[in-house]
């Protein structure tokens, strides 16, 4: 192809393009719950995977053993075990499933004062009821000279409510470090 240009003309002919521009705004809606799965496999996570289990071993056991129909003195150190179990078995669960839902909380709230505070108080709490709960339990056992019925299932729960004090202790050791730390 030949471009003539004329003598006469000093302007260059120019050659015009038209571009076309097409816009799309695409907004999409999900519902998608992602999982910190990542929080399981940290010392943290593997600890309070310990303590809710082993809580809910103590919880049923207990709950299976209290006999209702005795009378209200005898009932009262299985009752305080039971609810300082339960209230560790809640508060830590609670604080398992917030941070398997959000990864801001699970790098957080370890680093606060509220860890600690925690951690220490329901270690103190729960070792008051498990020794509360074997002395009076032994306690009865020599009074009457009979073992009554769950005998070896609460010591047993008692036992394992020191154990599960033990996790919680050494999750409050942690808590202090990380808090130091944070």
């Amino acid at each position: 192809m030949q471009v003539q240009q004329s003598s006469s003309s000093s302007s260059t002919s120019r050659m015009s393009t038209q571009v076309t521009v097409h816009r799309m705004v695409t907004t999409t809606t999900t519902s998608a719950f992602l999982i910190n799965v990542g929080y399981l496999k940290t010392f943290p996570g593997i600890l309070k995977i310990f303590q809710i289990l082993l809580g809910c071993v103590v919880v049923g056991i207990t709950g299976h053993y209290i006999h209702w129909s005795t009378r209200s003195e005898q009932v009262v150190p299985e009752l305080f075990f039971l609810l300082i179990a339960t209230t560790c078995l809640i508060t830590t669960s609670l604080l398992l499933f917030s941070c398997l839902c959000s990864i801001a909380t699970a790098s957080i709230i370890p680093k606060t004062l509220f860890v600690v505070l925690l951690h220490g108080t329901l270690s103190y709490l729960l070792v008051c009821a498990s020794i509360n709960l074997l002395r009076e339990v032994v306690a009865r056992n020599e009074k009457y000279k009979i073992y009554e019925r769950g005998y070896n299932s609460k010591i047993f729960s008692g036992a394992l409510g020191l154990v599960n004090c033990a996790l919680y202790i050494l999750s409050s050791v942690y808590s202090i470090r990380t808090f130091r730390r944070g």
